[in-house]
């Protein structure tokens, strides 16, 4: 089945998998080397079937609410430019990948991809509705924060949303937050699937 087989378009969405959310990272997400490995086989699948594959990235400045020095909860991570703030090297984007940046402004967070936007400016969601893009496949960092709130966003916007659930993982920094994020977004009505073929359901 192809993409085009059913109503409307599907994209992937791979939400911050940044060398600073990976093992070594300033902000390292547990399990996040199974998370690149799952993500390069549904980035494969999607190329085969003819859909857009979205990165979201953090892209902070260097001096942000959002970091501990200035009054914030996070440690340093993503700066602009930073080796931090790249793609994980063994992450298999497709050349034709379209990257959005979020978390740029000074007193924002920028968890959701929502608030981010693509490289010419365009912002996400528009991107997404100019493609006639009706379903997203969501995977990535973290589960309880920038891939819950993507989610969340999307699904207020009208957006179906599958969350692939083999292919994220979660900070918890309190016990529970990924459960309970996955429980959340389930609620919300975010449907999930996983390995093989998820992206055919």
């Amino acid at each position: 089945m192809t993409d085009t087989d059913r109503s409307g378009r599907s994209a992937l969405l791979v939400v911050d998998v940044q060398n600073d959310f990976c093992t070594g990272g300033a902000l390292a997400v547990p399990g996040s080397e199974a998370v690149v490995a799952a993500l390069n086989r549904h980035i494969v699948d999607a190329v085969a079937r003819g859909m857009p594959v979205y990165a979201s990235r953090d892209w902070h400045p260097a001096t942000t609410s959002h970091f501990q020095p200035f009054g914030g909860v996070w440690p340093i991570h993503c700066v602009q430019d930073s080796e931090g703030a790249r793609f994980h090297p063994d992450l298999t984007l497709p050349p034709t990948a379209i990257v959005v940046s979020k978390g740029e402004e000074s007193e924002r967070p920028g968890y959701s991809a929502l608030e981010g936007r693509t490289p010419d400016g365009t912002p996400f969601l528009t991107d997404v509705q100019n493609r006639g893009i009706a379903r997203l496949y969501v995977g990535g960092l973290a589960t309880d924060y920038c891939v819950k709130h993507s989610v969340l966003d999307a699904l207020s916007s009208g957006l179906q949303v599958i969350v692939l659930e083999d292919a994220v993982a979660g900070v918890d920094v309190h016990a529970g937050d990924s459960s309970r994020a996955m429980a959340d977004m389930r609620e919300k009505g975010a449907a999930v699937a996983a390995g093989e073929g998820a992206l055919s359901r």
